[in-house]
């Protein structure tokens, strides 16, 4: 049952039965139970819990879809008045049509729950401005409207809710626990685990109400804490293969224990070599351990953790004992392998006090002060109307993919309501659910879904037609069989696909119609003309607006995103070499920031299409965590690594081509993104160590287990990129139900 799970199935059929009995609730007692049947009320009373319901992809638990229901309503009570007024004329529907389809699909960017409940509510101006012009019925319409969506809210949470699943700070308090284990005891935990949980916390794997997606503080500084934790992890992975590795090397050839870290012979250790086995490699990890373990505490108590800045006064003075030791005594100089192992250490407390302080933000909310660094918390102070007024212009670009799906939806529904008026179709608003409901984001997509829709509303119509003839004018039959058929309609339909989904909604279709008023067989005559507009009209805006959805959008993205990675690398490098030390200002991160958050808007959209028929696939997630590694040390290499002493020639020259050489990778793999036809070059991934003499600079390792480590990233993530150049076709998804 096209691949969905035990849990998924059971959903579904819960939610079809909250459906079934929200609609017809309303809908019996308005036609049936009144002195005088109102068609009115029960044509709005059946079709808002199907609106909400069976059409709208609200996520969450049962609570979280009726507060959501909730808000909604208001927004529907208006929608429905305004398409009542509107009505008047075709192109004043048509207009109205244009701006409400906009709108709703545009509100996206706020989010999950917003972009779930946007379906419904375009259904509610549908249903509302197609004629008979007639604005005395308004109040019977929202009455019938408010009626079915309390009736539904208050079914999802007392009727077979849906279960809670676990929060997403739960989520992240998990991860840091483990955080936690590993950095306490880098060998206790394998590799692979800690990088599993990583993978745990994307956005992937979360469901859609969980996802801090939204424009406000707490959702910005969630997001940015899952994405450090999980950088974390994978350092602390790192971490721990390097441990591994050094016990298995030869005795000669071992890193120091934390606390063995002075030379063999004590009698030439330095004082500050012996301070530095003190503030060890292990005391640090200690205080990060510490860290996690408290901030997990705060995610489960929902209390921010108190921002101490004891990490941070700790890197600080490790830092400064390592610059003091590498120009002090020669009896003193760490070995290559201690410094490197140093770096790693330092990286994993840098990333742990960017979860420290983003889980600050995101539990406390609006800080009254900057927090460093401001590059990365740039949204902490600011204020929600700011923040909102930052993603919505944000997203007014063509090159948003928020904002080509508003487009291509208004433009596709508003030539739907413009050609089913100037025809005078029956029944027209049909043509518009079809538009809304089988349009997809590719062309590939919606071609396919038309396809099956097609199929399934010829079978469809000759068993409606069958009924119809069948049953004649007795409403009661249709009566009797309305239940069982929108049951299995909700139920079977997302299961089995969307052919069956199409056929049985039309038999639905013909029990409403036939009780409201007289019908015949070709009621179903009409239903079928109608699909085949819709869909010829969301074809055709498929084909025109951005034919390729998230694809082509995605692969330009990420190529404007790693083509920041050159000016970037170069300029951090120019600073560490600069004469004297901080002459040039570090490079600015912010195009690179924002070239950041387009790239993972169109990268969440490509994850929300389906796949291709067959891979290899572009490994997009591994350039944008590799973006977070490059950002992270373009903003902290500068503010602790300058050199004390002039940098030799032979390491400086080592650094500028080290830069050169992943500023070439990250160009030739944006080239390989931004055109499919683009020429492959073999690239020297090779990591090259930096050459050092008897008394090596920590900022020059610091350097080269950044650079190298970018390195490394990119070489895996080129491949991948370089495989999936060729397009490829593929189908559409299954399972949504549509109508």
């Amino acid at each position: 049952m096209t691949g969905k799970s035990e849990a998924e199935r059971t959903e579904i059929v819960h939610r079809a039965i909250r459906v079934t009995v929200a609609s017809s609730i309303g809908f019996y007692v308005f036609l049936y139970a009144l002195p005088r049947p109102q068609p009115e009320l029960a044509l709005y009373a059946l079709f808002a819990p199907i609106a909400l319901g069976a059409l709208s992809p609200i996520p969450g638990s049962g609570r979280q879809r009726s507060v959501a229901m909730l808000k909604a309503l208001p927004v529907g009570l208006l929608l429905v008045t305004l398409g009542t007024l509107l009505a008047v004329h075709t192109w004043a529907a048509v207009l109205g049509m244009l701006v409400v389809g906009f709108c709703l699909a545009f509100s996206a960017v706020a989010g999950p729950l917003p972009a779930g409940a946007a379906p419904g509510l375009q259904l509610f101006y549908i249903l509302a401005c197609f004629p008979p012009y007639a604005p005395d019925t308004l109040v019977l319409r929202l009455a019938g409207l408010a009626v079915g969506v309390l009736l539904l809210a208050a079914f999802e949470v007392v009727m077979l809710p849906a279960p809670a699943p676990p929060g997403y700070r739960t989520r992240l308090a998990d991860a840091l626990d483990i955080a936690a284990a590993a950095a306490a005891n880098p060998t206790a935990i394998p590799p692979e685990r800690l990088r599993a949980t990583g993978q745990e916390l994307r956005f992937s794997k979360l469901p859609p109400a969980e996802r801090p997606a939204g424009p406000g503080r707490r959702d910005r500084a969630l997001a940015q804490g899952s994405n450090a934790v999980r950088r974390l992890l994978d350092q602390l992975a790192r971490y721990g293969e390097t441990n591994r590795e050094s016990n298995r090397a030869p005795a000669s050839d071992r890193v120091p224990d934390s606390d063995a870290t002075a030379p063999v012979q004590e009698t030439r250790q330095s004082p500050g070599a012996r301070e530095l086995a003190r503030t060890s490699c292990d005391t640090l990890l200690e205080r990060v351990s510490r860290l996690c373990t408290e901030t997990a505490a705060a995610l489960r108590e929902g209390r921010p953790p108190a921002l101490t800045g004891t990490l941070a006064d700790a890197m600080t003075d490790f830092q400064s004992l390592r610059i003091r030791q590498a120009i002090g005594p020669p009896g003193g100089v760490p070995s290559v392998p201690l410094l490197r192992r140093q770096a790693l250490v330092l990286g994993v407390a840098e990333t742990a006090r960017i979860v420290e302080t983003s889980i600050q933000v995101g539990l406390v909310g609006r800080m009254t002060e900057p927090i460093p660094p401001q590059e990365l918390f740039w949204y902490a102070d600011m204020s929600t109307s700011r923040l909102w007024a930052k993603r919505l212009l944000g997203n007014m670009t063509l090159h948003s993919v928020m904002f080509q799906n508003a487009v291509r939806i208004a433009l596709g529904l508003g030539a739907a309501r413009l050609v089913a008026g100037s025809l005078d179709l029956a029944h027209g608003f049909w043509v518009l659910l079809a538009v809304l409901t089988l349009g997809r984001t590719t062309a590939g997509e919606t071609w396919w879904t038309v396809r099956q829709a097609l199929l399934g509303n010829l079978v469809g119509a000759v068993a409606a037609g069958a009924l119809l003839v069948g049953f004649g004018q007795h409403s009661v039959a249709y009566a009797i069989v309305f239940v069982p058929g929108m049951l299995a309609a909700f139920a079977l339909g997302p299961m089995l696909g969307i052919a069956w989904s199409q056929a049985l909604f039309t038999l639905v279709v013909a029990c409403v119609f036939a009780q409201m008023a007289p019908a015949s067989w070709q009621l179903a005559e009409e239903r079928i003309i109608d699909i085949v507009t819709g869909s010829m009209i969301g074809l055709l805006c498929g084909l025109i607006a951005w034919p390729a959805g998230a694809r082509r959008e995605v692969r330009r993205t990420m190529a404007e995103l790693l083509r920041a990675y050159r000016p970037l690398v170069t300029g951090t490098v120019e600073v560490l070499l600069a004469v004297p030390p901080g002459a040039k200002p570090p490079p600015s991160t912010l195009p690179a920031l924002h070239r950041l958050r387009l790239a993972e808007t169109a990268y969440a959209q490509f994850r929300s299409e389906p796949p291709l028929s067959s891979g290899p696939y572009a490994d997009w997630h591994g350039v944008l965590v590799a973006t977070e590694h490059l950002l992270l040390g373009a903003l902290w290499l500068p503010k602790i690594d300058l050199p004390v002493v002039p940098v030799p020639y032979e390491a400086a020259s080592w650094a500028r081509d080290s830069a050169a050489r992943l500023g070439e990778t990250s160009d030739h793999i944006a080239e390989l993104a931004a055109d499919d036809n683009a020429c492959h070059r073999t690239m020297d991934t090779t990591r090259v160590p930096v050459p050092t003499d008897d008394r090596p600079l920590p900022m020059l390792i610091d350097l080269e287990v950044w650079l190298n480590s970018l390195l490394a990233q990119l070489s895996r993530v080129e491949p991948t990129v370089e495989a999936s150049m060729r397009p490829r076709r593929g189908r559409g998804d299954e399972g949504r139900t549509t109508v």
